[in-house]
């Protein structure tokens, strides 16, 4: 989840109060230019221009993510991201990665729920290099047994380390499998430890070719390249690729909470955590929703800066929580969520910790959000935004995210637009409406002692992704 920066002065909240007048001011006179186009055979090709430095970012997605994986191939899409590194038929395993860190570029991909994603960012004049791999590997990777035995190996020790040895996300890790009761965001992307270990390399040749096609997949190059070489280049390497039936989509809803739902988890820890997350709605009209936008700002009330209501009460205040936060990410295939957790103090039980959570949700119900806090947070929370635009890959990651969901990415200046207009009142209408106990997870980390000599995991509750 995504969280506004935190503010250190009153001086640092005009500042941002100023840039985010001055964004709206003149957002039209420096957008930048953006071209799109789809080939014959389906691929998307979407070129942003940005030419502040001599620097090119290249993005592949492709709409498949754990959430397409079936019942006993839990993980399989991130599998495959491992094996796509291992070679074609021209360019022999390990060598992509040393072909573009020779042309003096930076490499990796993850995978999500939603989607999968490779990237290099390259100087200008190799983006041509990247493009002609990426096109190699989507339809020409070698599967072989003997490197599946091996990278299969790899992911499992990959689990091992950081779900299995790691009491938080072991925690997350159940609060998502009982969250959710037949939709698949239930399954963690990295997969069950038994699917892995029953994996073959059919399940991954077979989700190769179900999903890496190049219909299925949007190329996103951002940075200072010329629009129409970069539209030569994809339609003399991408172009000749066939586009492939898709499997079935069939509809994965996921059916009504209707009662409050509890998971402990008992694991080597230095402290407790305790995390409520709701059931929420995520973005699928970007021109037309409102709530998705007044439950980001709620989220920036709660969360985001040293003088928000959680960190402010519970605290500096009250002192019964090392740190609390709240989160929530609207742009999604599935169903939407928000959360709040937080660290009891040691000495502290969750029982309170929890308690002072759901009064900090119902003062704000009861109370409401003052003109100046919600200035503030909006222009905390426009101000993050803005500030991200600097990096050329997150220009290309936000292109990329909303494609891959279903959402028209041009409508991000709306989506500007509509955060500034979220009123108090709205904030109380999704709180009173979606913060309720019908919809709500509560998971409690049990601390057992940490074996002797090893160190505390740091606390890096909500998450979901995974790469190489």
């Amino acid at each position: 989840m995504t969280h506004a920066p935190k503010m250190k002065s009153s001086s640092r909240v005009f500042s941002l109060l100023a840039l985010f007048s001055m964004f709206f001011a003149a957002a039209v006179p420096v957008r930048a230019e953006i071209v799109e186009q789809t080939l014959s055979n389906g691929l998307k090709v979407i070129v942003k221009t940005d030419r502040r430095a001599p620097v090119a970012v290249s993005q592949v997605w492709y709409r498949a993510g754990s959430m397409d994986e079936s019942y006993g191939t839990t993980g399989v899409a991130h599998v495959l991201e491992h094996m796509m590194f291992k070679g074609t038929k021209d360019v022999p395993a390990g060598e992509f990665s040393k072909r573009i860190a020779a042309a003096g570029g930076r490499e990796n991909a993850f995978t999500s729920r939603d989607h999968t994603a490779y990237f290099q960012t390259l100087q200008k004049d190799r983006l041509e290099l990247a493009l002609k791999l990426e096109a190699d590997r989507m339809a020409n990777l070698v599967l072989s047994a003997d490197e599946f035995a091996k990278e299969i190996n790899v992911v499992m020790e990959e689990r091992r380390m950081r779900t299995e040895d790691n009491a938080q996300a072991k925690l997350y890790e159940a609060l998502m499998a009982t969250a959710y009761q037949s939709h698949p965001y239930r399954h963690p992307v990295i997969g069950w430890m038994d699917d892995l270990k029953n994996m073959k390399v059919g399940d991954a040749r077979l989700w190769y070719e179900n999903w890496y096609s190049p219909n299925n997949a949007t190329l996103v190059v951002a940075g200072d390249v010329d629009p129409a070489q970069v539209m030569t280049w994809a339609q003399q390497y991408f172009g000749a690729i066939p586009s492939r039936l898709l499997p079935e989509r069939k509809p994965q809803h996921e059916p009504e909470q209707i009662g409050m739902k509890q998971v402990n988890v008992r694991a080597p820890a230095k402290l407790p955590v305790v995390a409520l997350v709701w059931q929420a709605p995520n973005l699928t009209d970007p021109a037309n929703d409102w709530e998705p936008y007044a439950l980001e700002i709620l989220a920036g009330v709660l969360d985001g800066h040293a003088s928000a209501r959680l960190n402010q009460s519970l605290v500096r205040d009250k002192q019964i929580a090392n740190e609390a936060s709240a989160g929530y990410d609207s742009i999604a295939r599935g169903p939407g969520m928000f959360s709040v957790d937080a660290s009891p103090v040691e000495g502290q039980t969750v029982a309170v910790v929890e308690a002072a959570l759901k009064a900090e949700i119902a003062r704000l119900i009861q109370d409401g959000v003052s003109d100046t806090e919600l200035n503030r947070v909006k222009a905390q929370v426009l101000a993050s935004q803005v500030y991200q635009q600097d990096s050329l890959f997150y220009q290309a990651m936000q292109i990329g995210e909303w494609t891959t969901a279903g959402l028209d990415y041009k409508a991000r200046d709306i989506r500007y637009a509509k955060l500034k207009a979220v009123t108090a009142e709205q904030l109380r209408q999704v709180a009173r409406k979606y913060l309720v106990d019908e919809r709500l997870t509560v998971a409690i980390l049990e601390p057992l002692p940490m074996p002797e000599g090893k160190p505390a995991f740091q606390r890096n509750l909500i998450g979901g992704g995974h790469g190489r």
